[in-house]
């Protein structure tokens, strides 16, 4: 028997990948006569950004705001800072990896590391201060 992901799961996968791959037409235009070494945006299906704060500023910030508080508007994205659902790593890897209601699956998109790297930074900054890192061995667990 052939198992099918819900039609919604879906619809959100391809909608939030299509929004990601319009991502480098929005970029502010680069002067032409300038050596750049790395673009401003992931360009495709994979994030190319790899310390924690680039991650967060270049894809979680977009919903959850630079200062990690959130928003609520056409939805409501959850407030990371001072977040204590975020003291027990595993949970903030499985929400990044396999995706929870309107958060998508972010993990086909990223790297173990990546994934180790923009939890840890969750995890140490905006008025959380959880010490135990993840690793990118942590993250290979929980995926599916």
């Amino acid at each position: 028997m052939i198992q099918r992901k819900p039609k919604l799961r879906t619809a959100l996968t391809v909608t939030v990948s299509a929004a990601f791959s319009l991502l480098p037409l929005l970029a502010p235009a680069q002067n032409p006569g300038a050596a750049v070494s790395r673009s401003a945006l992931s360009q495709g299906f994979a994030f190319v950004e790899m310390s924690g704060e680039e991650l967060f500023a270049g894809i979680c910030q977009g919903c959850h705001m630079s200062d990690a508080r959130g928003a609520t508007g056409a939805a409501t994205y959850p407030s990371l800072a001072s977040n204590g659902k975020l003291a027990a790593s595993g949970y903030p890897v499985s929400i990044v990896v396999n995706g929870q209601r309107g958060m998508p699956a972010l993990g086909v998109m990223m790297s173990d590391d990546q994934v180790a790297a923009v939890v840890n930074y969750l995890r140490s900054h905006f008025g959380n201060d959880y010490k135990d890192a993840v690793t990118a061995e942590d993250v290979k667990g929980v995926r599916k």
